[in-house]
């Protein structure tokens, strides 16, 4: 079996706690050959736990896409560096694996998606909620009609960030506390959850949300409520609370009500899907909890051999992304939005860039002329 050699740019808690894990299970798959990262101590501590002499450890990460031999490099930088650093490793011809959101704008988001046709490469951004266990399982428990035709859902998501900063966790990193991109953690975070919704139940028509203001830095809603009009005709409501704390056990959680039953998801950690139906039947269905990681590595070297494409390629997480900015535009303007389809954004935007261009080059021209 070939083994992809593969680098690595950023080693903090997603490569160190997420990452680096799951590939320990692909042995067979990947060899990690090269680590990146700025600051020197992380790189030396990420070198050590795996065994990497000092000539394959880099401070400059331009150095290493030079020298190294690679398959593929695994990006996982703060969201505000994901489009640069993809873009540097897309020039240099190298195969890639980044974090979500695939960029910090919608404008750079845009871009990403032309990096694989124009630069040749395979490109998996992700976003692992797409490969957990539970979500596949639900994915076909909607498609196989298991509670009739579903009518509606309620998806809640509670995370009290103010105490989560205070441990050793992803909240407490200074750049997610202090954010330079759009929504703070309702981007970094409830990005997953769209990816999760988007796929159950497929495109969205109309959105509309309100969020309740607050001044902290880490994002500038207490809480944000936002319901979908789906394509297919189906009503969702999603709300994320990010400082708050449910007393009462079993949270509300994912709730999908159909014409036949219900389908209960407490959480993704709770190891089980409950299934009840309206004739008074209930179904336990069981699955391992944080798969995903694994699977989108196993994807992802599948791909590479010709087995099955890219599940998550950057223009489906392109339509995760741009969902979070069309409800931050909801809370912002307090109007419904309407979803544009992929190519239709895709094309406005191809048009904003070529009238830009053309005024740069105009002014060029007339700086150009003679006084």
């Amino acid at each position: 079996m070939k083994k992809l050699k593969m680098a690595v740019i950023g080693t903090g808690m997603a490569w160190g706690r997420l990452h680096f894990s799951a590939l320990q299970e692909l042995y067979e798959q990947y060899e990690v050959v090269a680590l990146a990262n700025p600051t020197q101590e992380k790189l030396v501590k990420a070198g050590e736990k795996i065994g990497l002499s000092k000539e394959h450890l880099y401070t400059d990460y331009h150095d290493m896409l030079k020298k190294e031999e690679i398959d593929v490099v695994n990006i996982a930088v703060p969201i505000s560096m994901n489009y640069k650093v993809s873009l540097d490793v897309a020039k240099a011809g190298k195969n890639l694996i980044c974090e979500k959101p695939l960029a910090p704008t919608l404008e750079e988001a845009a871009h990403f998606i032309e990096f694989p046709k124009k630069y040749g490469i395979r490109i998996m951004i992700a976003e692992n909620y797409r490969y957990n266990e539970e979500i596949n399982i639900i994915r076909n428990l909607v498609e196989e009609k298991k509670i009739g035709n579903p009518l509606y859902f309620i998806y809640h998501n509670v995370v009290n960030f103010p105490e989560e900063m205070k441990k050793d966790t992803f909240a407490g990193k200074e750049w997610r506390q202090y954010p330079d991109f759009p929504g703070g953690i309702f981007l970094d975070a409830a990005v997953h959850d769209m990816a999760a919704i988007r796929y159950i139940f497929g495109d969205m028509d109309k959105i509309s949300a309100f969020g309740q203001p607050r001044e902290d830095s880490f994002c500038p809603y207490t809480s944000i409520h936002s319901q979908f009009l789906f394509r297919n005709g189906l009503i969702g409501h999603f709300i994320y609370w990010t400082k708050g704390e449910e007393s009462q056990k079993p949270a509300i959680g994912l709730r999908i009500f159909g014409t036949e039953g219900m389908i209960y998801l407490e959480d993704k950690n709770c190891g089980f899907i409950n299934v009840f139906y309206n004739d008074g039947r209930h179904e336990l269905i069981p699955f391992t909890p944080q798969r995903g990681y694994y699977n989108e590595f196993l994807n992802y070297y599948n791909s590479i051999m010709g087995k099955e494409e890219i599940q998550v390629p950057p223009i489906v997480e392109f339509g995760d992304t741009k969902t979070i900015f069309d409800i931050l535009k909801a809370m912002e303007t307090q109007q419904v939005i309407e979803v544009q389809s992929m190519g239709t954004y895709l094309t406005q935007d191809m048009n904003k860039n070529k009238k830009r261009k053309g005024k740069t080059a105009t002014k060029e021209d007339k700086s150009k002329k003679p006084s």
